[in-house]
């Protein structure tokens, strides 16, 4: 067994780049299955990762690449449903087999990426799955940390940056569910409660909820967000009806940048009610201090001068 080796299941998404850098900025080897190899070509000039196409669904794959690594990272989530199902395939199911392979392997640790208001008898289908997926993690008899966290924000994020684009698209934002609480948490600070956590015994059998240091309506998040990319657009606030409507008409369109399964998980306020965690030794980065970086239009514009440079133009 590698004592430095990590496999990061979900390497190659928004979270799994950080918690990947991490890794590698401490001397790490780094292990990243994807079913294309082309969806992680940022992680590819790392100088410990090793990327490769695999179907982590396939047990006998997934047994193949737990073998010979000192800890697993599960970072693998869906927001919405292609079909019915998805949530118990891609949550519970995959969570189930990384415990099954990880036992068979003589594989100890385990972290375990879930979602503040994970329970199996919550009000979405998302929230369910998250919880059942706790359950089996909970249950495993493994060196187990799960993570918590609010809805993460970042460069890459697809939160803040969709609310940006839509309010550059549309005269005027009719939102659903406009009361919504949340408490973002910023990306590199998940990461590095990640890296933290690997090697510390303290974090062992234990769940942390993780949250930034301000809590947010949803109607307060997007007047942010239009503040910044300096499309000021008048803000309609729309009834439970009329939201639930809404929601099932975008969830039927490509992209489903809603679904009434969101709407059902926004119904429980996702903050923390406590502090971030202390074993972490450091203080949650705030929303004010990260998203100008990529919102305003200044960072729009130095982010296609750096892809024009990149692509010899």
């Amino acid at each position: 067994m590698n004592p430095s080796a990590v496999l990061v299941l979900g390497g190659s998404g928004f979270v799994g780049r950080y918690v990947v850098g991490r890794f590698v900025a401490g001397g790490r080897r780094v292990l990243v299955p994807t079913r294309r190899r082309e969806r992680a070509k940022h992680l590819l000039l790392l100088p410990t990762v090793d990327v490769f196409e695999a179907d982590i669904h396939d047990d006998a794959t997934l047994r193949q690449l737990v073998s010979g690594v000192a800890a697993v990272v599960n970072l693998v989530g869906i927001l919405n449903e292609g079909s019915a199902g998805d949530f118990e395939r891609v949550h519970v199911e995959v969570a189930r087999k990384v415990v099954e392979s990880c036992r068979e392997a003589g594989v100890r640790r385990l972290l375990h990426m879930s979602a503040l208001n994970a329970d199996a008898q919550g009000p979405s289908r998302y929230l369910r799955s998250k919880g059942q997926a706790e359950a089996i993690v909970a249950g495993s008899g493994l060196a187990w940390t799960i993570y918590e966290p609010s809805v993460i924000f970042g460069r890459e994020d697809s939160f803040l940056n969709l609310f940006a684009r839509l309010e550059r698209l549309l005269p005027v934002m009719a939102l659903a569910y406009p009361q919504a609480q949340f408490q973002p948490v910023f990306v590199g600070d998940v990461a590095r409660a990640f890296d933290d956590a690997v090697d510390d015994d303290r974090t062992h059998g234990q769940r942390y909820k993780l949250c930034g240091p301000k809590v947010y309506s949803l109607r307060e998040l997007v007047a942010y967000v239009g503040d910044l990319s300096g499309y000021h657009r008048w803000i309609v606030p729309l009834g439970p009806r009329l939201s639930r409507l809404q929601a099932g008409v975008l969830e039927c369109l490509p992209g489903k940048l809603m679904s009434r399964d969101n709407l059902d998980s926004m119904s429980v306020p996702s903050i923390c009610n406590c502090a971030f965690p202390d074993v972490f030794g450091f203080a949650p980065t705030a929303l004010e201090a990260v998203a100008p970086e990529y919102l305003t239009p200044a960072s729009a514009r130095s982010r296609y001068a750096d892809m024009r440079a990149q692509g010899g133009r």
